[in-house]
This record gives C-alpha cells, sequence and structure tokens, in this order.
C-alpha cells in the first residue's frame, strides 16, 4: 500500500474519532448549562471545555477574553480552529475522497452525507437547539462510520491503519480529559464545593458512566474513576484498553514480526503499555497523577512521530 494512502486512512480515522469526542464533551457541557440552577453554574467550566477540545493559547489568540457564545463557534464551525467539528469533518472527507478505492462504498457516502448537510446547517439560525442538534449530528456520523468500517471492511492493512489511528486518538483524548480534571480538582481542593461532579462529567465526556457504574455502584470516587478510565482492560476508551489494541493492530502489520526499521516503535509501544500496569493510580495524589497523565500524552504524541516515521517514510526534521 502506497504510504500516502496509508496516510490518509490514518488521518481520516483520527479526524471522524476528534470530531466525535470533542462533540461529546461540548454536548454533555451544554447540558450541563441546562440544568444549571444559576447563571454562575451555567458558566462554569468553558476554561476546561477549550482546553480538552482545542487549545487555549490558540482561542486567546484570536479573542481577548471567553464568551460562551464565541468558544461554541469557535468549537464548531470555525475555520480558524484547525481542531473544531467543521474542520476535523471535512478533512476526514477529504481522506476518505482520497482513499474510495478501498473504503467501503457507505463509509464515502455518510461521510459525504454529513458534509453536503453541514453547508446548509451553517446558514440556520445559532440556537441552542440547533447547536446540540448538530454535535448529535456528529456523534451519529462518526458512530456509523465506524460501525460501517466494522462490518464492512476486510481485516487487511487498510483496516490496521485506520484502527491505530481510531485508538491512540482516543488514548490521547482520554488523558487530556482526565488530566484537565485532576487539574481542577487540584486547584479547588479547598473550596467546599462537590467534587462529586467533576468525576460524573469526566466520565459522560468519556461516554463511560453507565459502563463505570455497574462496575462501582453507587460510588463516585476519585481514585476509583481515574483507575477505571486508565486501567480497565475492558472499557474501550480506557488508556490501558486502546494502548492494547494499538499494539494489536501494530503487530499485526508487521506480522508479529520485528523488524528493524520497526524495533524502536514497538519499545516505544512496550515501555507505555509496562507504565501504564506498573503505576498504582490509587496511591498516587493529584500532583502525580496529573504528571503521570502529562508524561502519556508526551508519550502519544511521540508515538504517533515514530509511527508515520516507520511507515510513511516522512524524513526526520534535521534531515536536508
Amino acid at each position: 500500500m502506497l504510504s500516502r494512502v496509508a496516510d490518509s486512512l490514518y488521518w481520516m480515522s483520527r479526524n471522524i474519532e476528534r470530531a466525535e469526542n470533542n462533540a461529546r464533551v461540548l454536548s454533555v457541557q451544554l447540558i450541563h448549562m441546562l440544568e444549571a440552577q444559576n447563571q454562575e453554574a451555567a458558566d462554569r467550566d468553558w476554561e476546561e471545555i477549550v482546553e480538552v477540545c482545542a487549545s487555549a493559547k490558540d482561542y486567546y489568540s484570536l479573542y481577548d477574553r471567553l464568551d460562551r457564545e464565541t468558544l461554541i463557534q469557535y468549537l464548531t464551525i470555525s475555520p480558524f480552529n484547525v481542531n473544531s467539528l467543521m474542520n476535523c469533518m471535512n478533512y476526514a472527507r477529504e481522506n476518505a475522497r482520497s482513499t474510495r478505492d478501498i473504503l467501503p462504498e457507505e463509509l464515502w457516502e455518510v461521510l459525504n452525507a454529513f458534509h453536503l448537510d453541514q453547508k446548509d446547517w451553517q446558514e440556520l439560525p445559532n440556537t441552542r437547539q440547533h447547536t446540540q442538534d448538530y454535535l448529535d449530528r456528529v456523534i451519529k456520523t462518526s458512530m456509523t462510520s465506524q460501525g460501517v468500517i466494522e462490518s464492512s471492511m476486510s481485516r487487511g492493512t487498510p483496516y490496521t491503519f485506520i484502527k491505530v489511528g481510531k485508538w491512540l486518538e482516543r488514548a490521547e483524548k482520554t488523558a487530556r480529559i482526565l488530566n484537565v480534571t485532576c487539574e481542577k480538582n487540584r486547584r479547588e481542593a479547598d473550596v467546599p464545593t462537590d467534587h462529586y461532579y467533576y468525576w460524573l462529567t469526566a466520565l459522560q465526556f468519556l461516554n463511560g458512566y453507565d459502563a463505570y457504574i455497574k462496575e462501582h455502584p453507587p460510588t463516585m470516587e476519585s481514585k476509583h474513576v481515574l483507575s477505571f478510565l486508565i486501567k480497565e482492560g475492558t472499557f474501550p476508551r480506557s488508556i490501558r484498553y486502546c494502548m492494547d489494541h494499538v499494539m494489536e493492530a501494530v503487530n499485526k502489520l508487521e506480522g508479529g514480526k520485528i523488524s528493524h526499521y520497526s524495533e524502536d516503535l514497538f519499545q516505544m509501544l512496550e515501555l507505555i503499555q509496562d507504565e501504564i500496569t506498573s503505576t498504582n493510580i490509587e496511591e498516587m495524589d493529584m500532583n502525580e497523577l496529573m504528571s503521570f497523565l502529562d508524561h502519556f500524552q508526551d508519550r502519544c504524541m511521540t508515538l504517533s512521530r515514530m509511527f508515520s516515521q516507520t511507515y510513511y517514510l516522512i524524513e526526520p526534521v534535521h534531515v536536508k
């Protein structure tokens, strides 16, 4: 398979996953706004939302203050935010278009139908219900796309590149959400507030509330939530689950063998798995947990770069 085709499949998958994750986070936040008892409660957590879904630095380079309506537009349809839902879905569609001969026809139809509807959506009034409907459509389009991939694609090399993109993107987003939640918990440790809300929100962001409650009824302790979202081997959005599947996919690409060109990649994957397994989440304080999550996010960026260099023949930046 050509490296440019593998690259398109990988980034198609990452952008679909990124759009779904960010849409889910924003949807949960909008629901919390509607349930809030006062304006102050309705406006809380937007700083955390921009950190989870985008970059605060990039946002403040365009706007001098955090305005709720401006931020919602920035996260959904802004052409200036590379991680906006509109941009992510456009990138996914373009990558799918360039690989249509490899992908199931139904997948292209799903992504193209969303693209055409999105053009009409941009012309409609920017109401809260309209925004929520758009978020729901992004989530359903992503889930439908994944359903088409799982039910229609042969488990060959193209499928495997798609899966690596999905699991790596998902692991990084889980770590980002937990890092932001830990930071808020640490910052407000002495504030008389309901910290149950923080961990409930993290589970909702990751679509894990129902699965967690079935395992830990009826508790919502931070250590249990963190352990569930980091180390639970059966929950498909936990960091461990995602990284196990990245390893499985790369191992399949290599036919169960380690070649000279993939040796460093396998070593990094094994190191990450060992770090996750050996870490005792329940004995760590918030500062230690944040350090662990920061370190894991750095590992994800390094792993993504190594994966690209291994399979897409990208030259290191220092090579002229």
